[in-house]
């Protein structure tokens, strides 16, 4: 059975940082894609990072400079390190495991068949 678990997140202050992290169980999680995604109120959900097998890594241009994304091949776990955080990435996160081993960068939703249960990230003026 494959779970990602996630942690982290929590409220901060606009110019703050968080760190997400997502434990991934079940399956050999390394040799595929993983992606956060994020919902923010009233919007659709949004791509924001992904890392594919051999650490190649893509963001959505809001976020360049300010997260990274990582992964820590001997703990089976995702990080999503988040700097300089503004009230517009206010959302609720989410991490993905996609099908393929690379990452298209298209954001599609259905490429990814296995996600975490969501933590909220609050970033007030």
């Amino acid at each position: 059975q494959v779970q990602l678990v996630q942690s982290g997140g929590g409220s901060v202050q606009s110019g703050g940082s968080l760190t997400l992290s997502c434990a991934v169980t079940g399956l050999t999680y390394k040799n595929y894609c993983m992606a956060w995604f994020r919902t923010a109120p009233g919007k659709e959900r949004e791509g924001v990072a992904g890392i594919d097998k051999v650490g190649n890594v893509n963001y959505r241009d809001s976020v360049k400079g300010r997260f990274t994304i990582s992964k820590d091949d001997d703990k089976y776990t995702l990080y999503l390190q988040m700097n300089s955080l503004e009230p517009e990435d206010t959302a609720m996160y989410h991490c993905a495991l996609s099908k393929f081993d690379y990452c298209t960068g298209a954001w599609r939703q259905y490429e990814y068949n296995y996600w975490g249960q969501g933590t909220q990230v609050t970033v007030s003026a």
